[in-house]
């Protein structure tokens, strides 16, 4: 178990708090108050306006079973990112909505998912997004409040959990994909994919050998063999390095701010073996979500869809097309 945790700031906490905890790999849904000016405060300190808080769910949560991605996907489909300081028929300050980290880690992740959202919308997303600054358990009687009283007050709408069903048929185990020892790894990759994976190098250009490989298979992490990507996501690309439009499942793939080369990318990570595979971008075909998964071949390996079932992986052909 890889525990973590999100703060999310969505309306009156006690809908955004029984939603996620209806979600395969999330802990706990904690209701309270983030972000105070007063210490410790009380509801009606709160609701009075004057602690400057936002009534948020502390979602702790197994990062082995739910992306972060998806619980903020899952999170913009309850709240309305365009209006401020209201969600339903509840206004004021303490109503905002907002996404506030503990790791960094998680930056690279909330910047796509706010990027995503925002081409939704005309008017601009007005949803905080920042560190947490402090965090204080609502009281008791908060907590659960609806499993415990079935026809409370909620503005939320639970029909989104539904699109979880297809995801958690598409999440890919990493329990089944061990990376070998690093003496081993050595032994495994060619010295270009052990630099490409373990040192963040990059292939020559144009040069890969899954460049213009548009043949039906999958591809996957040449190190535990976990699949990342099908061909039936991979798109036409110049840039002169394989590009998908996304990854199998949200959950193989990890993401992380880089700051090399003087500029800000989003680089991607294999979760199971910790990877390097290259980056992500936003300037991908806009009929399929208008990303681009820039990946180096030497992080990759092909299986022809006629071995699929050979090798182990007759369960992933139907994601082939």
């Amino acid at each position: 178990m890889s525990k973590k945790v999100i703060y999310l700031a969505g309306g009156y906490f006690w809908g955004v708090s029984e939603y996620f905890s209806r979600i395969d790999g999330v802990l706990f849904a904690v209701t309270g108050y983030a972000n105070s000016d007063v210490k410790s405060p009380a509801y009606e300190e709160v609701k009075s306006g004057i602690t400057g808080a936002a009534e948020t769910v502390e979602v702790t949560y197994d990062s082995d079973k739910v992306a972060l991605k998806t619980l903020l996907r899952q999170f913009f489909k309850i709240i309305d990112p365009v209006s401020l300081n209201k969600q339903g028929e509840d206004s004021g300050t303490k109503y905002r909505t907002g996404i506030y980290y503990f790791y960094d880690d998680d930056i690279a992740t909330i910047d796509e998912v706010f990027a995503d959202e925002q081409r939704k919308y005309e008017k601009k997303i007005v949803t905080q997004k920042g560190r947490l600054r402090n965090f204080y358990n609502a009281e008791d009687y908060h907590q659960d409040y609806l499993k415990k009283n079935t026809q409370g007050y909620c503005h939320i709408d639970f029909s989104s959990l539904n699109d979880l069903k297809e995801d958690k048929k598409q999440f890919v185990d990493p329990d089944k994909y061990q990376a070998p020892d690093r003496e081993t790894l050595k032994t495994k990759l060619s010295a270009q994919a052990y630099e490409v994976t373990q040192h963040a190098a990059t292939d020559p250009k144009f040069k890969g050998e899954h460049n213009d490989n548009f043949k039906k298979g999958i591809y996957v992490d040449p190190i535990t063999g976990a699949p990342l990507f099908v061909s039936t996501d991979k798109c036409e690309s110049r840039c002169g390095w394989p590009a998908f439009s996304k990854p199998i499942a949200d959950t193989v793939l990890s993401r992380h701010l880089d700051t090399s080369l003087n500029r800000q990318r989003i680089e991607v990570r294999s979760k199971t073996s910790n990877a390097h595979l290259g980056h992500v971008f936003t300037d991908g075909p806009k009929e399929t979500g208008g990303l681009r998964y820039c990946i180096n071949s030497s992080a990759l390996r092909f299986i022809p869809f006629e071995e699929l079932d050979e090798k182990g992986y007759g369960e992933f052909k139907k994601y082939v097309k």
